[in-house]
């Protein structure tokens, strides 16, 4: 035998992480449900062309537009390809106009898995992949990529490999039984008596009444036409004021109540908390459409514990991470941090010492100079004096009817209490390592943050607070929002805070005495 003749040559293949590492496609499953969700989406143009086009030359553009828009779908899911190289992700597409993107691995932050109805027909995913940079538009901005069809354990193997780097990096050799993902709180069905009083209901009630009086509008459709409505205008017009507001109050609260516990079942059932064993927190919820979301705890800069007043007057609360990565956006960026929805506090506190290792949050405030309570007092009184005074001049002048401004004055009192609560949820403290501040009444939030992951420390003073000797401590971050401050604190304790904060920092500008 000739040893040429049978030496083989082993084929071997680029691996994963590598210069040259092979390229992937979206799953082709997709190519069942795309079509469906672009004629579902030209279906006005294509009904509108087909309906009232009748050989019309813009017929056959509507019928066009419709042809482009699914033949634009098919091709982004057959052209769309991506791989993962030891130093960035790459991704191409196009067949008539090519685009390619690519993403440093050092810059990546987050990857969000999720699974709409569309993918979970299929058992599939839409994994989005972002540096966590902050995108106003309504689609992925420049920094991130979405992966909109692969497969669940694809998307898995994503998070595994872009945010586990020291984990999958570890020698082979040392695969010992790693302990399971320990288990940090999960949804419990008696949390459900919270849902009412986060009044997540009354936005789809106002955006519900807003779309139909917008097209009711544009139509130039009056609702009172139907006999329906008509009885139930002329039964509220033949009863006593009082007792129409009443029923209408009750009615509206039934319904904001009824869509809050939906959109609760809807968001956050199938919640659970994990701990994986690479060092990072694993968020997943929803029911229909179920979202992943990963936290490496070296991204970890603090907590802030959310108590909107009804949600607070129930005993309820809801914890936020604040974390390199995760963004403060709308829509499916929004809480994408969520630590714990809306639940009892005594189990918010305990949610936030197993994720901190223990609860800044539960530490005692210091309360800040009665002079932080006058200026609340004064800006709330002030502002509803200054609507009543408004009122009452277009009621003399242009004839308004007078009920609004007396409504102005009748809320005098219950302006006063909201400046005064406001004040009694101010607080800061520095505990360890931790700096703490709390704010708010309608919306009350305590964040807690750690003092090393603050980017610098800012001391502010307006010309009203000179006046009164206080100022705001504005502590930066690059996680969360960006900043978090300690409203209204005297002076001295003020400027203590922060060289405390940061040791040496603010040192040259201050004077000993």
């Amino acid at each position: 035998m000739s040893s040429t003749a049978d030496t083989e040559t082993a084929v071997v293949r680029p691996a994963e992480g590598t210069r040259d590492a092979p390229w992937h496609h979206l799953d082709r499953r997709m190519l069942l449900i795309r079509p469906v969700l672009d004629l579902v989406k030209s279906l006005p143009v294509l009904l509108g062309a087909l309906l009232f086009g009748h050989g019309e030359p813009w017929q056959w553009i509507g019928l066009a537009f419709t042809a482009v828009a699914v033949f634009t779908g098919v091709s982004h899911v057959l052209t769309s390809r991506y791989r993962i190289t030891e130093s960035q992700v790459e991704w191409h597409t196009g067949l008539l106009l090519r685009k390619q993107r690519a993403i440093p691995r050092d810059r990546i932050r987050t990857v969000d898995v999720t699974s709409e109805p569309k993918h979970r027909l299929f058992s599939l995913a839409a994994a989005r992949i972002g540096t966590g940079r902050h995108s106003h538009g309504k689609g992925p901005g420049k920094d991130e990529l979405v992966l909109d069809a692969v497969t669940v354990a694809e998307a898995q193997r994503l998070r595994t490999l872009l945010l586990h780097r020291k984990a999958v990096a570890a020698s082979s050799d040392t695969a010992a039984a790693e302990p399971p993902e320990q288990l940090v709180a999960a949804v419990d069905k008696r949390w459900l008596r919270y849902a009412p009083f986060t009044l997540s209901g009354l936005a789809v009630v106002g955006a519900a009444v807003g779309t139909v009086y917008h097209f009711a509008h544009e139509l130039h459709f009056d609702p009172v036409q139907f006999s329906l409505v008509r009885t139930v205008v002329g039964h509220f017009a033949d009863t006593p004021a009082w007792v129409s507001v009443v029923l209408a109050a009750v009615g509206l609260l039934l319904l904001v109540s009824v869509l809050s516990v939906g959109g609760y079942i809807l968001s956050f059932w199938n919640f659970r908390l994990t701990r994986e064993p690479a060092g990072t927190l694993h968020i997943r919820r929803g029911l229909i459409t179920t979202r992943s979301v990963s936290i490496e705890e070296d991204r970890l800069r603090g907590v802030e514990v959310r108590e909107p007043l009804p949600l607070r007057l129930a005993g309820g609360a809801r914890c936020v991470a604040i974390a390199g990565g995760l963004r403060e956006g709308k829509g499916a960026d929004k809480g994408g941090g969520l630590l714990l929805p809306p639940a009892p506090v005594a189990r918010v506190h305990e949610v936030v010492a197993a994720v901190l290792g223990e609860d800044p949050a539960a530490t005692p405030l210091v309360r800040h100079p009665r002079r932080a309570l006058y200026r609340r007092l004064t800006r709330a009184v002030i502002g509803v004096l200054l609507l009543g005074a408004a009122l009452y001049a277009l009621a003399w002048l242009a004839g308004w009817p007078d009920w609004p401004w007396q409504v102005a004055v009748v809320l005098l009192p219950f302006a006063a209490l909201v400046g005064w609560d406001r004040y009694r949820g101010l607080g800061h403290a520095l505990t360890g390592r931790y700096l703490v501040t709390r704010s708010g009444s309608l919306d009350r939030g305590t964040a807690v943050v750690r003092c090393d992951g603050l980017t610098g420390i800012v001391v502010e003073r307006s010309f009203f607070q000179r006046r009164a000797g206080l100022v705001t401590v504005i502590a930066p971050v690059a996680a969360g929002k960006g900043h978090y401050k300690v409203l209204d604190v005297g002076e001295t304790d003020g400027l203590t805070l922060a060289d405390e904060a940061l040791p040496g920092l603010l040192t040259p500008f201050l004077e000993r005495r």
